[in-house]
């Protein structure tokens, strides 16, 4: 039988979204052009959406910029739980509708976002530097990885629409579907507002379900700008719903429903399990088992296993993965490395380096090209990771920073906390931010140990140059996405399937083949011949 997909539909082999390089003079001018275009919008009112009627509030809540505080981003409404209820009783009564949508014509709807994110790349970034406070290329990074799913999931769902190939037994034939299994809440975090957003949904609609999109309050501007988006690229309006508002008004009710069918959620340890908790116990007039997608974060870290360094390079190469790693974006990654782990012969010397290399960093406004750090999301935030920084000062050796950044916005220094023992809070707790432990490793078996011993298991890098060392820990070291003489940050969709071990999640291997599974499933059929 004919794939629906593939007999209306051939795509070109996929290939990642190149970044834009603002040091060429055209591509730096159309960046401030859409940062100047995009501050004459800020402070705009924005509604909720549900199947396609625009909702105001008598409750808002106002989006800042972190680098100033006293800026509206965007203005939005905050629901009440009679909306959020609301929103997934229309999603579920227009489940059926969207569900019975051709797979081609789904993955034109996605194809054509795709298309409209880089249109208006520019544009997505000025939005990231002002609501998320990411730099040039953090925010660029951003809008390259959206477009990366939008096409990468388009192409899975072309392979999995129709059948698919069983064993076929003598007298019958046999075959395979995958179903879309209903109503999704998708729940992303404040950090990758618009990549894991755009990732999250566009996988449950490619695959035929209705969603309802809760944004974080932190950078729900973001959210309704791609909210619009699928809009016009002809997504239709009974296919989601956009909500917006406090989690702790509307998220319970969303995820307790009985007609959510799955929760796909980005944010941090406590929250994640509160939800798969709460998604287990089923409620009155629920018919299924909830599957929960989620990915929880990571305490990540990068063993530097140079036993014999020829020159400089090997260690400079190692200083430089540990820098971008634990520094990009304030260090607001759940990839990112919050620890280095360095065998005692050049740990000295590894630690002369990375101080060297941590003080030439910039920090400051991030619509400025020239600074490498921003601010962290919001005075809670920074106020939570100095708390860190104060207790790292008594757990190790603060090598440089432990300060607040320049300006009234929430800025802080890049901080390297050194002599660190692998017991000590700043080595096992998630901080998300700009906060780097350094510990000293014995031996191999030492250093595996202690990257081995966390909760979590997200990323993880190892610079060696030793192949045996590097061969156990391809099989030792216990991380769902593993880097070997690489910076442990930017998993590219397509070639590096993103989710994490133990309390990092789901390991649900985001912009991977398996990743659409998750919010699909199958059927056998077999009929006597």
């Amino acid at each position: 039988m004919a794939n629906p997909a593939k007999a209306t539909l051939e795509l070109p082999e996929f290939r990642n979204e190149p970044y834009t390089d603002f040091s060429i003079p055209a591509n730096r001018k159309r960046m401030e052009e859409a940062l100047a275009k995009v501050r004459a919008q800020l402070g705009r009112e924005y509604d909720i959406v549900i199947a396609g009627e625009r909702i105001r509030t008598a409750e808002r809540l106002k989006s800042m910029n972190p680098a100033r505080p006293d800026e509206i981003v965007g203005i939005h409404q905050k629901a009440t739980p009679e909306l959020a209820n609301q929103a997934v009783e229309t999603a579920h009564r227009n489940f059926v509708e969207w569900s019975r949508t051709p797979a081609g014509d789904r993955v034109r709807m996605l194809m054509k976002t795709a298309a409209l994110i880089r249109e208006r790349k520019y544009e997505f970034d000025a939005w990231l530097v002002y609501e998320a406070g990411k730099t040039w290329p953090e925010a660029e990074a951003e809008v390259a990885e959206a477009i990366d799913f939008c096409e990468y999931y388009a192409r899975e769902m072309v392979r999995l629409a129709g059948p698919q190939s069983v064993v076929q037994l003598s007298g019958e034939h046999d075959e395979m579907r995958y179903l879309p299994l209903g109503v999704g809440v998708v729940i992303p975090p404040w950090n990758f507002p618009l990549a894991i957003l755009c990732g999250m949904t566009c996988a449950a609609l490619v695959t035929g379900n209705t969603v309802v999109i809760k944004p974080s309050s932190e950078t729900p501007t973001v959210a309704a700008v791609f909210a619009e988006t699928l809009l016009e690229a002809g997504f239709p309006a009974h296919s989601f719903c956009f909500l917006t508002g406090s989690g702790g008004a509307i998220g319970d009710l969303l995820v307790a429903h009985p007609k959510t069918r799955f929760i796909s959620f980005t944010g941090s340890r406590d929250v994640g399990l509160h939800i798969n908790e709460l998604a287990a116990k089923p409620q009155k007039g629920q018919l299924w088992i909830k599957r929960v997608v989620a990915e929880m974060g990571g305490k990540d870290a990068i063993i530097v296993d140079l036993e014999r360094v020829d020159g400089e390079s090997d260690l400079d190469a190692a200083v430089e993965g540990v820098t971008v790693s634990a520094f990009g974006y304030q260090g607001q990654k759940c990839s990112a490395c919050s620890r280095a782990i360095v065998d005692e012969g050049v740990y000295d010397r590894f630690l002369e380096k990375l101080k060297a290399r941590t003080e030439k960093i910039r920090v400051g406004e991030p619509d400025d090209p020239a600074n490498y750090m921003g601010p962290v999301i919001s005075a809670g935030a920074k106020k939570s990771i100095q708390q860190y920084v104060e207790t790292g000062k008594r757990e190790g050796r603060v090598l440089t920073g432990g300060g607040s950044g320049p300006g009234s916005g929430h800025f802080l220094q890049p901080t390297v906390i050194a002599d660190v023992d692998s017991s000590a809070r700043v080595f096992q707790d998630e901080i998300f931010g700009p906060v780097l432990a350094v510990a000293k490793a014995r031996d191999f078996d030492h250093a595996l140990q202690m990257a081995n011993d966390s909760q979590y298991g997200l990323t993880g890098a190892i610079y060696s140059n030793n192949a045996a060392h590097i061969a156990r820990a391809r099989e030792e070291f216990f991380v769902g996405n593993m880097y070997i003489n690489r910076k442990c940050t930017g998993a590219m969709v397509g070639a590096h399937p993103f989710g994490g071990f133990n309390m990092s999640g789901t390991d649900s291997k985001a912009g991977g083949p398996d990743y659409l599974l998750l919010f699909l499933q199958a059927k056998a059929i077999a009929e006597k011949l």
